[in-house]
């Protein structure tokens, strides 16, 4: 059934159609997978090789900016190597940012419509808006999601502190599939606690043989803090696979967590909407959610405080006390002032270079991330900072080079 938001999402679809998402959240998807199939839904992650440029710049003007152009040339390709699309339907989550991806629902459904295929489009966001009779977000989903969340930067983050410096090539590997099908399952059965999950995680890492502290293996391997729009710095299509890249650089990636992000999201909603409609109601709502998540975050660092072996983000009410005299926190455009405390972040988590990362036709991005960096070098002189771009038609070689010059500027 078409309506004003496109082919409508019903209750019997939820038993038929698997709701596709982008390829982003690499390391949290399985997990979302697991939270949304627990609460009935039929859920998967897009996955190309390669970054499917040409076929969404047939259907969609290049003034979108790089995001866009992958997210909805990767649901061109699912649609037309799907056999059948009666049993596919899009997610698109979004922010709600003030920025070109902001149309982005709209126009999937518009492409989707062009092609001639009848497939439901959800929009997965704060203000419960393109409503589905057959999709809803409930108490059940929001804490499977979140906990979804958590185990996802817990895996990310125990991977990245692990894979450089292990000792038998592919362990790390051999152990994060295990850890993410174990976990998987645990999440979809439901009824197991988080602490345990955040343990049992803890110690199959552990069980991999690394390096000793103060060998030359260690001493070789730099810590590499990444930041930025939050597409580009997540999904490897985006960035061009940047984590692997680091580390055949012989480096340690260091991307900040999700929560987090997720966190200033409510947290910018909270000041736009009291800006909008001012009164205790509205804050006092935003308030018990950015509580819960903070609750949530600070039970996963605990886990991982206790067992002392690995090193975890900051909370984000520390990560946001890390602004002073930097930027405001009234800049929520975008990814807005988030994209600056991550660089302090990863200076001060031990990062000697870091890279802000964004799409090269994004205005907020420009705004938000290189408008900081004098004020970055400023205080920190003896770090390399650079900001790297992406977009469809640029010289990966140039980019690469850009990256390399970085690393080893290291401030000097």
């Amino acid at each position: 059934m078409k309506t004003e938001i496109g082919v409508e999402f019903t209750v019997q679809d939820r038993k038929k159609r698997t709701i596709y998402i982008p390829q982003m959240l690499e390391y949290h998807s399985r997990f979302l997978q697991a939270a949304f199939e627990k609460n009935g839904y039929r859920f998967g992650t897009l996955h190309s090789d390669k970054p499917p440029r040409s076929d969404a710049l047939r259907y969609i003007s290049n003034d979108y900016c790089y995001p866009s152009v992958l997210i909805v040339g990767q649901m061109i390709e699912m649609l037309r190597k799907s056999e059948n699309t009666d049993t596919i339907a899009f997610m698109e989550p979004q922010a709600g940012g003030s920025c070109r991806a902001g149309n982005i629902y709209h126009t999937i459904v518009e492409v989707v419509e062009k092609l001639g295929y009848e497939v439901p489009v959800l929009s997965l966001n704060f203000r419960g808006q393109e409503k589905h009779s057959g999709f809803h977000v409930t108490p059940g989903l929001v804490n499977s999601a979140a906990t979804a969340v958590c185990c996802g930067d817990l895996l990310m983050m125990l991977y990245q502190q692990t894979k450089p410096y292990e000792k038998h090539p592919g362990e790390t590997d051999r152990v994060y599939r295990r850890v993410e099908q174990l976990i998987y399952e645990k999440l979809r059965r439901g009824g197991c606690r988080r602490t345990a999950l955040y343990r049992t995680m803890l110690e199959r890492f552990k069980e991999v043989e690394c390096c000793e502290k103060g060998s030359k293996q260690r001493r070789g391997i730099q810590k590499v803090g990444v930041a930025g729009e939050i597409y580009i710095k997540f999904s490897s299509i985006g960035n061009n696979n940047l984590e692997r890249y680091l580390r055949e650089q012989h480096c340690e990636p260091y991307f900040g967590g999700f929560l987090n992000y997720c966190i200033f999201v409510a947290d910018c909603e909270k000041r736009m909407t009291l800006l909008e409609h001012p009164g205790k109601l509205p804050e006092a709502g935003f308030d018990q959610v950015i509580a819960l998540m903070e609750h949530l975050q600070k039970q996963m660092y605990r886990v991982v405080w206790e067992d002392g072996t690995y090193m975890t983000d900051f909370l984000f009410s520390e990560l946001k006390a890390k602004l002073d005299g930097i930027i405001s926190t009234d800049c929520v455009t975008g990814d807005g002032w988030l994209v600056a405390a991550e660089v302090v972040q990863a200076i001060e988590k031990g990062a000697k270079t870091v890279l802000i990362v964004h799409p090269f036709g994004c205005l907020v991005s420009h705004v938000c991330e290189r408008g900081i960096l004098r004020k970055l070098k400023e205080r920190y002189k003896d770090i390399s900072i650079q900001t790297i771009e992406y977009d469809y038609d640029s010289s990966d070689t140039l980019r690469e080079s850009r990256i390399l010059m970085a690393l080893q500027t290291n401030g000097g």
